[in-house]
């Protein structure tokens, strides 16, 4: 486990945006980056530090995601055929927490994480506890019928904070999402703009 789930908005003033588009993000009101130097002009980032910022930025998007599950992607992303930047965002959005998110059953990737691991979601009828997992077009993720009344759920469903992407059908009424297709960068709705080509040059290095 990394510390992001103890600080996960600290990403978000590093960066200098808004990661997950959320009104709690403290970019808001503190657009500058934190500790005691924070307010200080930036000096000029140089093409490392910006691809470093770029892979920084789409795996924090993530949650909880360490630095070897993130190359480990990586690398399944470059053995497959097509454009690796676009593989690496399709493989990424087909983690259960992603999809978990993305349907709206929780109200973050950090809260799909614990859901997930709780038990209190399944794939295809059968309960599924890593959050990891990868999911594959045409399976059916759904929330266990006990933890449907579930408040965090509920919440996250009524939330006008995000749309569900078309990638996704989900079904309030029996609480279930079905993946449709791995998408394309195009699809993937991204509070802010992620540049998979500069992740495939900082790990090209």
């Amino acid at each position: 486990m990394t510390k992001r789930i103890r600080a996960k908005y600290k990403i978000d003033r590093r960066l200098g945006e808004n990661l997950w588009g959320r009104p709690k993000s403290p970019i808001n009101t503190r657009s500058y980056a934190p500790g005691e130097h924070g307010q200080t002009r930036r000096r000029k980032v140089s093409d490392f530090g910006t691809q470093l910022m770029a892979k920084q930025k789409l795996k924090g998007f993530y949650g909880n995601i360490t630095e070897k599950q993130f190359r480990r992607t990586y690398g399944e992303a470059t053995r497959m055929r097509g454009d690796t930047g676009e593989n690496l965002v399709g493989l990424l959005e087909r983690r259960l927490d992603a999809v978990v998110y993305r349907a709206k059953f929780v109200p973050t990737v950090f809260s799909a994480r614990q859901f997930i691991n709780h038990g209190h979601v399944r794939v295809n009828g059968k309960k599924v506890n890593i959050a990891s997992y990868r999911v594959k077009e045409g399976d059916v993720v759904d929330v266990r019928e006990k933890s449907r009344q579930n408040i965090l759920v509920l919440e996250a469903i009524e939330s006008s904070e995000r749309d569900v992407p078309e990638y996704l059908d989900v079904d309030y009424k029996a609480m279930a999402a079905t993946f449709i297709r791995t998408p394309s960068l195009s699809d993937i709705p991204y509070a802010v703009q992620m540049e998979p080509n500069l992740v495939i040059e900082f790990y090209s290095r």
